[in-house]
């Protein structure tokens, strides 16, 4: 997925989760956070950021804050909404015959619902039967890096954990369900949950696995003006 008029600018502070104050073209803006977690290893006074003007009309920030530049050199998009776009894309290659984003399922909406038809076995003679293979992915974008590790949640999502219950029941049900992380910075293969911060997502992801629930690793290279899922892999 790709950005349009990008901009480099040093992120300043963040006065609060919606918005930070940055300098632009030698003058301090206000700027839109496209993410309400903490991103406080990240978003350091003086780092590199990168900005979109995305031109809508009647906005109160001309520009949105879509990527930083952490210490150690590593890009990292930052942007909450742009993990599902860059799913998308990825899973509009995968061969599903229906690719829905937004899927209502018991008390939530799953981010991607999918189907996939493929041929059954013969019985005594007769033709094969198609079956239809049902998918619920949902997926959650990873922001948060120690020592090359990814870890989700950076900030409590009560959200997230309910969303892996319905997760399970889907699984139970005969769908094949999956939890999708796409790692929104290059040089990261795993994210693991973030403990500390929410034990019970710790919790009910193990439970998510072991009742059969895929977790997925989307591999993805960031650059200032987007980024891309390269890789999937099972965690």
């Amino acid at each position: 997925m790709k950005y349009k008029n990008v901009k480099q600018a040093v992120f300043l502070s963040r006065p609060n989760r919606f918005i930070a104050r940055v300098q632009v073209d030698g003058l301090e803006e206000l700027v839109h956070v496209k993410n309400t977690g903490r991103c406080k290893e990240l978003l350091v006074p003086g780092c590199e950021v990168w900005l979109t003007d995305p031109g809508t009309p009647g906005r109160k920030t001309k520009y949105d804050l879509i990527a930083v530049r952490k210490g150690t050199g590593v890009l990292f998009n930052v942007d909450s909404q742009a993990a599902n776009q860059a799913a998308k894309e990825w899973l509009m290659t995968r061969g599903y015959d229906v690719v829905l984003p937004e899927h209502a399922y018991g008390e939530s909406r799953i981010d991607f619902y999918m189907e996939k038809a493929r041929k059954g076995k013969a019985f005594e003679g007769k033709e094969s039967e198609e079956i239809i293979d049902r998918y619920l992915l949902e997926i959650k974008g990873c922001t948060l890096e120690v020592d090359g590790i990814g870890y989700f949640p950076d900030a409590p999502t009560e959200r997230g954990v309910k969303h892996m219950r319905e997760l399970i029941k889907a699984q139970k049900e005969g769908y094949h369900a999956a939890l999708g992380f796409v790692i929104q910075m290059d040089g990261v293969r795993e994210v693991r949950p973030n403990v500390e911060t929410q034990p019970e997502f710790g919790k009910v992801m193990e439970e998510a696995r072991a009742a059969g629930v895929k977790i997925l690793f989307f591999i993805c290279h960031v650059e200032p003006d987007g980024f891309v899922i390269t890789e999937e892999i099972e965690g």
